[in-house]
């Protein structure tokens, strides 16, 4: 299985950037580097709700459901044409708030900070990657007939990984609970912008999966 990064560079992961980067106004590199952070957050973070009974039914149910059957991916040329509709917007946004729960301003504030791009355009962003990231899921979920809470972490956790070097997960970890609390997304900002808490080792971690810079 290829991870969520592998994916933003085949055809597919273009055809993606090309129409968020039209659809929120933002140039492609910007859009690809936004991306880039933003899209291993939120699968560590649903990898981190499916960790418990409760969470890993609510994205099972959400993944089974029509809503999010796939099939946005066969039509993307459809769903950037003209513009995203705005029930897509909205239930990106809904996906955002449950899966970031609270920490959603500050990791769009973040992940803003860092790419060079206010937060609100992040969140722009955020909100038409979220459904087809959901997309994805769904169909690589129906592909390795998951249907359990096991498999969902499973299967997140082969999207995490994939080619990525274990530096980069353990980095993914570590920003999602600086500080050992257990709570989701927990001190991203002070993390990847190099904060004093638990920052050792950042530097190399920070180039390897955000490009060096």
């Amino acid at each position: 299985m290829s991870g969520i990064l592998d994916l933003l560079n085949s055809d597919l992961g273009k055809t993606i950037i090309n129409g968020v980067s039209s659809q929120t106004n933002q140039p492609e590199n910007k859009t690809q580097e936004v991306l880039t952070m933003a899209l291993p957050v939120l699968m560590q973070a649903m990898k981190r709700n499916a960790s418990t009974p409760q969470g890993a039914k609510g994205l099972l149910g959400a993944l089974n459901s029509g809503k999010h059957d796939g099939s946005i991916l066969d039509n993307l040329g459809g769903l950037f044409g003209g513009g995203v509709d705005s029930n897509v917007l909205d239930d990106g946004s809904k996906i955002l708030g449950h899966v970031l729960g609270g920490k959603q301003k500050q990791v769009e504030n973040t992940i803003g900070a860092k790419a060079g791009m206010d937060a609100g355009s992040v969140a722009q962003i955020l909100k038409v990657a979220a459904p087809i990231v959901m997309g994805m899921l769904s169909s690589q979920a129906k592909k390795d007939n998951v249907n359990s809470a096991n498999g969902i972490e499973t299967l997140l956790g082969g999207l995490l990984s994939g080619n990525s070097a274990s530096n980069e997960q353990s980095f993914l970890e570590s920003i999602l609970d600086a500080d050992g609390d257990g709570s989701v997304i927990d001190d991203v900002a002070g993390m990847v912008l190099g904060g004093d808490k638990k920052k050792g080792g950042l530097g190399g971690l920070l180039g390897g999966l955000f490009g060096g810079k």
